[in-house]
């Protein structure tokens, strides 16, 4: 039976520990040790379908990203993806209940090439302080946004009129928040700022707190207004994440040595 698109599932529960051992290696890749520290990746459930449910899919699929490329994603309507696919528009919305839950099934290859890139980022920076490493991930997230800004736009809006409103509980609801590509963000996040607060980088924090804003700055939705209404270059968006969450955290520690070195020295 057709369904809602098979998300990323995730490798199982990530303990904290499993983080320290060494010698973990990515699902699907033998022969690629999985970087220390780094969240373990979700990776693509396996389809349950019917081979014409798969033929739909994929020709959904594929007549979406045409159609995008030609018109546009915001000019491109779920009749005319139903008519241009030969499908009816009822077989279209079994599988996608909207243009957003669509283009996340289109951005889930994206998603997976992004923690590619940033598992060898990591590698690359096994010995770099944590604040460096959380600089390269905003870096790469904020050129992530820009680059999928146009498939992200019908996730950020459906993701609002679901905060918006109380629909129906039979109507199919997405959430950006509940996405296995977001909630790996929120791990990769949340364990770089652990690390630093460990390493005496930053001070004690509320690290789900200061994930959950980070996270929130980044959402498509937000970046959207920031570009789109605000008119905010990429490069002003990432410098202003990293005035708060980087040197504004920072700053804070320094400012608290010094307090306490003045407190001592009055002693």
């Amino acid at each position: 039976m057709e369904g809602s698109p098979d998300y990323p599932r995730p490798l199982g529960p990530v303990n904290p520990d499993d983080n320290n051992r060494p010698g973990d290696v990515m699902e699907g890749s033998p022969d690629c040790l999985w970087p220390l520290g780094l969240p373990k990746p979700f990776v693509p459930g396996a389809r349950t379908e019917r081979r014409d449910a798969t033929e739909h899919r994929l020709r959904i699929l594929e007549v979406a990203r045409r159609l995008f490329a030609e018109q546009g994603v915001d000019a491109v309507s779920m009749h005319q993806i139903a008519m241009a696919a030969g499908i009816g528009q009822g077989t279209l919305y079994r599988r996608y209940a909207h243009k957003g839950e669509l283009c996340m099934d289109l951005l889930r290859e994206r998603h997976e090439q992004f923690v590619e890139e940033i598992a060898t980022q990591y590698a690359a920076t096994a010995t770099s302080p944590a604040l460096e490493r959380l600089d390269g991930v905003l870096a790469h997230f904020v050129a992530f946004l820009e680059e999928q800004g146009a498939l992200l736009g019908p996730i950020a809006v459906t993701d609002k009129r679901d905060w918006q409103c109380n629909e129906a509980d039979n109507f199919r609801r997405f959430s950006f928040q509940h996405a296995p590509f977001y909630l790996w963000m929120h791990e990769l996040f949340a364990g770089l700022f652990a690390e630093a607060v460990r390493q005496g980088e930053l001070p004690p924090l509320d690290i789900d707190f200061t994930t959950d804003a980070i996270l929130a700055t980044l959402h498509p939705m937000f970046y959207r207004l920031q570009r789109q209404e605000r008119g905010f270059s990429p490069e002003r968006i990432l410098q202003g994440l990293r005035r708060i969450y980087i040197d504004g955290v920072k700053t804070a520690h320094i400012s608290m040595g010094l307090a306490e070195a003045n407190e001592k020295a009055t002693v």
